[in-house]
Parts: C-alpha cells; structure tokens; sequence
C-alpha cells in the first residue's frame, strides 16, 4: 500500500510542475494552501487533505443555457 502521506517533490508532481517547492514553502509560512503535518525537517502532505484542497479551489462554471435552433429559410 502506498504511503498516504507526499513529500513536498511529490506534490509538485501530483500538480505537474505548477507548484513549485518554493510555492509551498512560501503556503505553509503563510498558513495557505493544502494542510500538511511537520514531523522534524520534514513537510509531509496527506494525500485526504490534497484531495479536500482540490475540492476546495474547484472552480465550478455555470452549464451553458441551450440556444434555439433557428429555422432557415427554404432556399430560393
């Protein structure tokens, strides 16, 4: 079973590069971001509160309201 809790290279990796170890150094002096637990040195982030974070930065776009189809006229 994997680890449930990643280590700060992973999460960027989770996010693909768009977050970077700086970032998250930056979140976690700040208190912001994705939860995380501090044993030692070390910032381990459980994989349950990334997933909550995730859901909590959703953006959720309205559906899209369906236009009517207008009739063309018969051709000439």
């Amino acid at each position: 079973m994997p680890d449930p809790n990643l280590m700060p290279e992973e999460v960027m990796a989770r996010y693909r590069g768009r977050v970077s170890e700086g970032t998250l150094r930056n979140w976690r002096c700040l208190r912001i971001g994705p939860s995380f637990l501090k044993i030692g040195k070390s910032s381990l982030y459980p994989r349950g509160e990334l997933d909550r974070w995730d859901k909590s930065i959703l953006v959720v776009c309205r559906p899209t309201r369906a236009l009517p189809l207008e009739k063309s006229a018969p051709p000439e």
